[in-house]
């Protein structure tokens, strides 16, 4: 009975990392997953930037600045590729070029009125959204795959299989500060 219980425990051991190593797979996918979701909904709302800049240059010949901001932030996503923190970096910059350029919109009441421009707005509007939920379901993929990285015993099968932990998406300090905008 006792080489049964013997004989037993490198099983357990066995079936042990075999699970945990499986669960650290699904919970890695899963968080590359959710990254994709968040690139998605990025290059979408990328993809709607230069018929927002088109339509606003019409309105706003010496507005120059805002749109170049809009432009160089879209620029720097694009070039970010596979890289995550250089691509959260640049859609920080892209969500304060946007907001100091729909607050710039306020100040001229034909473009608010434009219909191409309310069309843009209201679809980057709702992209916004989709990114807000991509963002939470990444950080929350996020969540528990360092949990399961850093918790013992799986962080033990972690080490072996050298699985790493991942950086959350966190607010820039752009995006922390409140818009002030006056007329």
């Amino acid at each position: 009975m006792q080489y049964v219980i013997i004989g037993l425990i490198p099983v357990a051991i066995s079936v042990y990392i075999f699970i945990t190593y499986n669960n650290l797979v699904t919970l890695r996918n899963k968080f590359r997953n959710q990254k994709s979701q968040i690139d998605i909904e990025l290059k979408r709302r990328f993809d709607l930037i230069p018929n927002l800049v088109e339509t606003v240059k019409g309105y706003t010949q010496h507005e120059k600045t805002a749109l170049e901001d809009v432009i160089n932030a879209r620029n720097s996503f694009m070039s970010a590729g596979d890289n995550t923190t250089d691509a959260l970096q640049a859609d920080n910059a892209l969500t304060g070029a946007l907001t100091r350029l729909f607050a710039l919109s306020e100040s001229y009441p034909e473009l608010k009125a434009n219909t191409n421009f309310l069309g843009l707005q209201n679809e980057l509007a709702n992209t916004e959204q989709k990114i807000v939920y991509s963002r939470q379901f990444f950080n929350d993929s996020v969540y528990k795959l360092n949990n399961k990285i850093e918790m013992f015993p799986s962080n033990i099968v972690a080490g072996i299989f050298k699985f790493d932990k991942e950086d959350f998406f966190e607010v820039s300090e752009l995006e922390k500060d409140d818009i002030k905008i006056s007329f």
